[in-house]
């Protein structure tokens, strides 16, 4: 007989259990959050657990091991920045997270939904920038973050142009381009909201805020 299961034996005869290491709850609600493919991964504390440490691994969807996310191991803070390392747009990744107390005290692992930059990722609408002139309305639009601008080199935005009247209208933009839009009825109001597109995949975001201005004579 071991010397492991004897004094396995000799313990249990005494009375005497011994406590398994893995003793915490792990993680809850462990997700991936990404807009303009910055993705972080988040996740909640176990109920009424305070001062925790966190460790952050990755996986490739398809691949058999899990790697130690470097910056993440021992952390305190309830999110991981995994940007740089689920930087390919077309790969799908899986994240997970334990939790431990010092000394010895340490959770299960906690594992994320599949995530997929190029499909998860949510877009954030451009910046629109008005200008009256004596010719019309000068639109210009401020691309979205980097991020986004790293992943696509060209992008289409959809401007809406909402008349006096409430007749709304679409305007087409490629690149990073300015227009301007003649013609318009003088001393009238104009009000207009911007579109990011990523047209290969289909992939839009939401309006931007409305942003009006008025004609001169």
């Amino acid at each position: 007989m071991s010397r492991l299961l004897l004094g396995a034996l000799l313990l249990e005869t005494l009375g005497i259990t011994v406590q398994d290491p893995v003793s915490l709850a792990p993680p809850i609600e462990v997700r991936f959050d990404s807009v303009d493919y910055k993705n972080i991964l988040r996740w909640t504390p176990p109920i009424n657990c305070t001062s925790l440490h966190y460790s952050v691994q990755l996986k490739i969807y398809g691949e058999p091991q899990w790697l130690d996310v470097v910056g993440c191991q021992g952390i305190q803070k309830l999110q991981c920045d995994l940007s740089d390392v689920t930087s390919t747009s077309r790969e799908w990744y899986y994240g997970r997270v334990h939790a431990f107390s010092l000394p010895s005290s340490k959770s299960a692992w906690a594992l994320s939904p599949r995530f997929s930059p190029r499909w998860d990722t949510k877009l954030s609408p451009p910046v629109l920038r008005l200008n009256v002139t004596e010719e019309g309305i000068v639109v210009r639009v401020k691309p979205p973050k980097l991020h986004i601008r790293k992943m696509h080199s060209i992008l289409q935005y959809k401007i809406f142009v909402i008349h006096p009247s409430g007749e709304e209208k679409i305007v087409m933009y490629c690149c990073f381009h300015k227009r301007t839009l003649k013609h318009l009825e003088p001393k009238a109001k104009y009000c207009l909201q911007a579109q990011t597109l990523v047209v290969p995949q289909a992939k839009s975001s939401a309006r931007g805020s409305l942003k009006c201005v008025t004609t001169s004579r």
